[in-house]
């Protein structure tokens, strides 16, 4: 299944909140609110987000990813002089364990290797996708309790 990327745009707020509403939904099913509680919550959440990253980070790329069918997910972006963040990978769970997230990895691997940069992202401690990123070399370079940050460094900088 080939997977091509495309930046963001308003039209696209919809799913992105269905996006990050996908990232939490099992935290969800345990509180006992009822749908329009939940609805609120995520778009309170969705919102504070999404300003904090583009007030913060507006030279990032914040990217939908795509299949043959139309939006799956998205990837932000955040090259630095030194570095390129990851700042977030997420993909709806219909779609996930498919490969595509190893293979948008991949290709940020090759432009960090062909860039000379690390490649870091900041998961938390139970993210499943932990073990994504460990699988393809990533380690842990920082731990707060909550957040790890991963970090692949190529190893011609070794």
């Amino acid at each position: 299944m080939s997977i091509t990327l495309r930046d963001a745009v308003a039209e696209d707020e919809d799913f992105l909140r269905q996006v990050y509403a996908s990232t939490r939904a099992q935290e969800l099913a345990l509180v006992p609110w009822n749908d329009e509680q939940r609805e609120a919550f995520l778009k309170m959440q969705f919102d504070a987000q999404h300003l904090h990253y583009h007030s913060h980070f507006p030279e990032a790329s914040y990217l939908i990813i795509l299949n043959e069918t139309g939006p799956i997910g998205r990837l932000y972006v955040l090259r630095k002089e030194e570095e390129i963040r990851i700042m977030d990978v997420t993909i709806l769970p219909q779609h996930r364990n498919q490969g595509l997230g190893t293979s948008l990895i991949r290709e940020l691997l090759d432009e960090a290797e062909q860039s000379g940069k690390a490649l870091n992202i900041l998961v938390e401690v139970f993210n499943p996708s932990r073990s994504l990123f460990e699988r393809l070399g990533f380690s842990q370079v920082e731990e707060d309790g909550f957040n790890l940050l991963l970090e692949w460094t190529s190893k011609a900088n070794c």
